[in-house]
């Protein structure tokens, strides 16, 4: 997986599996972009990780934004969309508007990006979104994220027919050990967490870095588009 002297930007890579990606990449000699809608964390994690890693704001649910952002971008090899967030409840609760901002955040931000940064992106490079296991194991609850990591997983396939020249893909982690989950689990994180690892093949939660190792193949390998790969311990299959 050689990635020296590419150019990475990296979509909501201050914490969790977009930070392990952008340390990942760098470990492997690319230049690294990564964002987060608060700059000040984006420069941070920037600093923590080292040079040549520049962090900055972003929001991903403004297109506006988004185009000003990759209009000053130099030429790109590689986006990975790290950005999304999860949204628990019935159907019946709340408004439709509220609930489906977590779904808006991640497809219309992902079309956002890919709008904007298509002009700028070398040939036979990469987009990689972000799907999940709720694509084929949903719970109730969790409508939102079914179909927002299921409709993401789709953009890898139907944007190849769109831009043959780019590669796009997408990873689906299954439970992953991120910050993520503290706010959406709370003090049950630890507990809940490990009764899913007892009941999946590989009795482990995934790790950030494991799952940022498989999006670093998919930026890393010219012969792959319009895949999933999964990293869930089997849990899809359980």
């Amino acid at each position: 997986m050689k990635l020296e002297g590419k150019n990475i930007i990296i979509i909501g890579g201050s914490s969790g599996i977009g930070r392990a990606v952008a340390e990942l990449c760098l470990e492997l000699g690319a230049n690294i972009t990564l964002t987060s809608r608060d700059r000040a964390m984006a420069e941070k994690v920037a600093l923590e990780i080292g040079k040549p890693t520049i962090g900055l704001g972003l929001d991903i649910n403004s297109e506006e934004e988004v185009l000003d952002f990759f209009g000053s971008s130099r030429e790109i090899d590689h986006v990975y969309i790290a950005a999304g967030a999860t949204k628990l409840g019935p159907l019946t609760g709340g408004t439709l508007g509220e609930n489906m901002q977590a779904f808006n955040t991640r497809i219309m931000g992902s079309l956002h990006v890919v709008k904007a940064a298509v002009d700028k992106m070398k040939p036979f490079g990469s987009v990689t979104f972000t799907g999940g296991i709720s694509t084929d194991r949903p719970i109730a609850g969790a409508w939102v994220s079914g179909l927002a990591t299921s409709t993401a997983e789709q953009l890898a396939r139907v944007l190849v027919m769109e831009f043959p020249h780019i590669r796009f893909n997408a990873v689906s982690p299954g439970y992953t050990d991120t910050p993520m989950w503290d706010t959406v689990l709370g003090n049950e994180k630890t507990s809940i967490l490990a009764n899913v690892a007892e009941k999946l093949p590989v009795k482990k939660i995934a790790t950030p870095a494991e799952v940022a190792s498989a999006v670093v193949f998919l930026m890393s390998n010219g012969s792959v588009t319009g895949e999933v790969i999964h990293v869930d311990g089997g849990g899809r299959l359980v």
